[in-house]
């Protein structure tokens, strides 16, 4: 038996091929997501899915216990995890997770050229990118929505984390790169092991359940290709820094999130990404995403050839 093979995603690449991957990249997101819309930092065919959802709108059967508990909570908080029931407590923790992608981006937008600035091929695709980013919380968002948290607001981090936040684009690229990479690898596996929550948190809500796993499949398969872009950024000596700095990230990220530990398996998730490769993610989702070539062994390769 033969399948797609695929090396770890900490696996060398050369020069020559990272410059090829940038071009085969840009490639596959413009088909992607279609049209940049800068102005409103959204994309045609992205904006045109979350539409989709809108006009399609699925919500839950039975609201969550105490609604003012998650609304009490949500962005800082302020009771004792222990006595949030499981489901508040995991929408608590995505909105959290949601909310660092959407400070992070927000201020690397800014920070971004404009496409018509661009000054080569990974300042455009970064805009692109980032533009995705934004797309997956108004994706979040129709996921409370669907929960019947309809007044979810996005808010600001505190004055340190949000000039954190700002000043991180502006770090040269041998610094920033390492750990923006391990970001989005974190988005993966947070992804994976939020869906896996879904079948023992809203079994008893099937349709409720369905709609926030297609929504956050939207943002994974987005999130699969994030990872290997920002991947193809760093040489030799930056995955050997990344694989470093990869467990006190994770660790210090999710410490913040209060109430993680109890829902999530930390441990699990780091030991995750630092095994990382993509036959982890299911191949329907593999098939719309897009995979650095020297992540991958090829199509019919022995399952053993994988390293």
């Amino acid at each position: 038996m033969t399948r797609t093979a695929y090396r770890s995603i900490f696996a060398n690449g050369t020069a020559e091929e990272r410059a090829e991957n940038f071009k085969t990249y840009f490639e596959f997101s413009t088909k992607l997501s279609g049209e940049l819309i800068e102005p409103e930092k959204d994309l045609v065919l992205k904006r045109a899915k979350l539409k989709w959802f809108q006009d399609n709108p699925v919500r839950s059967k039975q609201p969550l216990p105490d609604a003012d508990k998650f609304y009490r909570n949500y962005v800082e908080m302020h009771d004792d995890p222990n006595t949030l029931d499981k489901r508040t407590l995991l929408l608590t923790c995505v909105y959290k997770f949601a909310r660092h992608e959407w400070v992070g981006v927000t201020g690397a937008w800014d920070a971004t050229p404009t496409l018509a600035k661009a000054r080569n091929l990974e300042d455009k695709i970064s805009r692109y990118h980032l533009a995705e980013e934004f797309c997956h919380v108004r994706l979040f968002h129709e996921m409370f929505r669907t929960m019947q948290l309809e007044e979810v607001q996005w808010v600001p981090l505190g004055p340190t984390m949000q000039a954190v936040y700002r000043m991180f684009p502006y770090l040269p690229g041998f610094i920033l790169d390492p750990p923006a990479f391990i970001t989005e690898l974190m988005g993966i596996v947070f992804y994976r092991h939020f869906d896996a929550l879904l079948d023992v948190y809203f079994g008893e809500e099937p349709e409720a359940r369905d709609r926030i796993r297609a929504l956050l499949r939207e943002i994974t398969v987005d999130e699969v290709s994030h990872a290997g872009q920002r991947r193809n950024f760093i040489g030799p000596k930056g995955t050997a820094f990344a694989k470093l700095t990869l467990r006190p990230l994770f660790k210090a990220f999710f410490h913040d999130i209060k109430g993680c530990e109890l829902i999530f398996d930390v441990e699990r998730m780091i030991k995750d990404a630092e095994e990382f490769d993509y036959s982890l993610i299911e191949p329907e989702m593999m098939a719309q995403s897009w995979v650095p070539s020297y992540c991958l062994i090829g199509e019919g390769a022995p399952a053993e050839a994988v390293t």
